[in-house]
C-alpha cells in the first residue's frame, strides 16, 4: 500500500468514526471487536500503463490472426496509416482493416509476433509510441516469413480508453543495393 493511499485510508475511517454516535461499551463477557478501516481503493492505472496493455492486447490479436481484435484498438473515426506495404497509405479505419483481411488471407499459417523496445510518452489525452516489432507469418506455401519492422503510433484517450490513431510502420533501406532490411537490426 503507498503512503498516499494508507493516508487516505486512515482519513476515511477517522471521519468514519467521528460521524458514528457513541455505543454502549461492549458487555464484560464479550470483547469488544475494532471496526475494520475500509479497504483502500484499488489505483487506478496510470495512462502509460493503459497503452502498454493495448500494444500486448494488440501482439496477442497478431499473433491469433484475430483481425477483428487487432482492430479494436484502432479509432474508427479518425485513423491514418502508413503501413510497410502498398498502398501507400490507409486513410480510413475500413481500408486498414481490408489490408489485414488480405495479409491474414495470405497468410493463414502459424504467426507470432512480439514487440520490444516500446518508448510512450503521454500529454494529456494525447501519446505517441515507438518500438520495433518483429517474429513471423507463415504463407500459403507453408513457409515462415521472418519480419522485423520499425512502428510509430499516436494515441488519443477518448471516453476512458486509448486508441491508435495514425501509425507509420517501416523498414530501413540499404540504399547502396536499393533493397529492405526485412530483419531490420541494429
Amino acid at each position: 500500500m503507498t503512503i498516499a493511499a494508507a493516508c487516505a485510508a486512515a482519513l476515511m475511517a477517522s471521519q468514519a468514526l467521528a460521524a458514528t454516535p457513541a455505543k454502549a461499551a461492549a458487555p464484560a463477557n464479550k470483547p469488544a471487536t475494532a471496526a475494520a478501516a475500509p479497504a483502500a481503493a484499488k489505483p487506478a492505472m496510470s495512462d502509460k500503463a493503459q497503452i502498454e496493455a493495448l500494444e500486448r492486447g494488440f501482439m496477442a490479436a497478431f499473433s491469433a490472426k484475430n483481425v477483428n481484435r487487432i482492430m479494436s484498438y484502432y479509432d474508427r473515426g479518425g485513423l491514418f496509416v502508413f503501413d510497410v506495404s502498398t498502398p501507400r497509405d490507409h486513410p480510413s479505419w475500413a481500408s486498414y482493416k481490408k489490408d489485414w483481411e488480405d495479409f491474414a488471407a495470405e497468410n493463414p499459417g502459424p504467426a507470432s509476433f512480439k514487440i520490444s523496445d516500446l518508448v510512450i510518452t503521454v500529454s494529456g489525452d494525447v501519446a505517441y509510441g515507438h518500438s520495433i516489432q518483429g517474429g513471423y507469418t507463415t504463407g500459403k506455401d507453408g513457409k515462415q516469413k521472418p519480419l522485423v519492422v520499425r512502428v510509430t503510433d499516436v494515441y488519443r484517450k477518448t471516453g476512458g480508453r486509448w486508441l491508435i490513431v495514425q501509425e507509420h510502420v517501416s523498414v530501413p533501406i540499404d540504399f547502396a543495393t536499393g533493397q529492405p532490411d526485412m530483419m531490420s537490426k541494429p
